[in-house]
């Protein structure tokens, strides 16, 4: 144990002065090894080219790429109209649409700041207008977009999955219904506090209005189709899936929607290809760290002494979940992930946790930093959005957040929440 107390040190260490995750990764591998062990530099070098050139990393540039496709494409405007015409009747109506338009984008982009970002900016604007408090739209939007990670595809769920060699197909089953569950209680918030604070409505909607509103979102809807029946059917794999919804995107878009031109996709492959540098670039320094993990016997150290502790799967996961949402306030979420699903998965497996249902409390969690201060990454977008500052917005999702809490506890301790649906497809045992 003193090992792994040296490196979680350096790490801390090194993360503290504000060094990028990904460098302190690095540095904390290459400093441990060449003074405090013996690991051939060969084995190194290797594992960083080894790091990354699994087949399933490749899904992600492709889900980054098919969700800015469809951020500047138009899509997500398509969405909230369809939204609107369904639910916008309703107590706070606004509201709700937004929350179903999130989930309805989340399940073609894998984003969950994308999802605010397309969503938020022109939700947003459009509630205050109607007479919505700015605070109420952005704390729906801010929330919803973290749906963005739990329905499938999900990035987050493809870095678990490579993390713990476990089924990308069958994480993407086991979301589906979590993803809807949490839907509906973050609309049940809003519809709540709207009826208690009298929000406005919007008029109902006509049947010919909400068919003319679905024709035009169809062509969105159906990446949903495309990409999630193809998986399950077996016609293509999870990253061929991505690869598919990467050109289908891009074909509605520029030439069924027309709202981007061929001028402009130069920017958004730019754009894609940046930030997918970036996310490979953290996997490549994280698959190293956790070379070096193993190396040590670490995970199998640790998991002896929670088991020699007395834990039982109860409290285990109770503390898993502190550990997370500990780390989600100062840690985006794949760096979180790559980091410490390494580490806590060998417990889980010892103490009979089935890897599909740790996999999405692990996303769940990742759901709730992104609405933690100092680094949620949906609070930042939200900020940029409507010009508040971090508190500002912070104070706004509170609502919001204390469900996806109660959420929480719910994934944690029902497994079958998370594990129905992929048994009944027989994807797991």
């Amino acid at each position: 144990m003193n090992s792994a107390l040296i490196i979680f040190a350096l790490l801390t260490v090194l993360l503290l002065t504000g060094m990028p995750i990904s460098i302190a990764l690095g540095l904390t591998v290459l400093t441990f090894l060449f003074t405090m062990t013996h690991v051939p530099i060969e084995a190194v070098a290797m594992k960083l080219f080894t790091g990354i050139e699994k087949f399933e990393i490749m899904a992600i540039p492709f889900f980054i790429l098919a969700g800015n496709f469809l951020t500047h494409g138009g899509v997500a405007r398509r969405m909230i109209r369809f939204a609107t015409s369904m639910v916008g009747h309703l107590h706070g109506g606004l509201g709700l649409a937004g929350v179903v338009a999130c989930a309805l984008f989340a399940a073609v982009s894998g984003s969950s700041p994308a999802t605010v970002a397309a969503i938020g900016a022109i939700l947003i604007p459009a509630m205050v207008r109607t007479g919505f408090p700015l605070r109420f739209g952005t704390g729906v939007v801010t929330a919803s977009g973290a749906l963005g990670i739990l329905i499938p595809p999900s990035i987050v769920m493809v870095m678990y999955a490579v993390s713990t060699s476990t089924s990308v197909g069958a994480l993407f089953m086991a979301g589906i219904l979590p993803g809807v569950v949490l839907a509906t209680m973050l609309g049940f918030t809003t519809w709540y506090r709207a009826v208690r604070l009298n929000y406005p409505r919007q008029p109902r909607a006509s049947w010919h209005e909400r068919w003319h509103a679905l024709q035009q979102a169809v062509w969105g809807l159906m990446l949903i189709v495309v990409v999630m029946g193809g998986i399950y059917s077996g016609v293509f794999t999870p990253t061929e899936a991505a690869a598919i919804s990467a050109v289908y995107a891009f074909i509605i878009a520029v030439f069924v929607h027309r709202d981007l031109s061929i001028r402009d996709v130069p920017r958004v492959l730019l754009a894609s290809a940046n930030m997918s540098a970036m996310l490979l670039y953290i996997i490549t320094n994280a698959m190293l760290f956790s070379f070096l993990l193993t190396h040590e016997n670490i995970p199998q150290q640790m998991a002896q002494w929670m088991l020699d502790s007395g834990l039982n799967a109860v409290t285990f996961l109770l503390v898993v979940n502190l550990i997370l949402l500990v780390a989600g306030n100062f840690m985006e979420p794949t760096s979180i992930v790559l980091i410490m699903a390494p580490i806590l998965f060998p417990m889980a497996l010892s103490l009979g946790i089935h890897p599909v249902h740790f996999g999405i409390l692990i996303t769940v969690n990742m759901e709730v930093g992104m609405l933690t201060p100092p680094v949620g990454l949906n609070l930042y977008v939200a900020s940029g959005i409507t010009k508040q500052g971090l508190t500002e917005v912070t104070v706004a999702t509170v609502p919001w957040l204390i469900t996806m809490l109660v959420f929480l506890v719910l994934v944690t301790y029902w497994p079958a929440l998370s594990l129905w649906l992929p048994r009944s497809m027989g994807m797991i045992q």
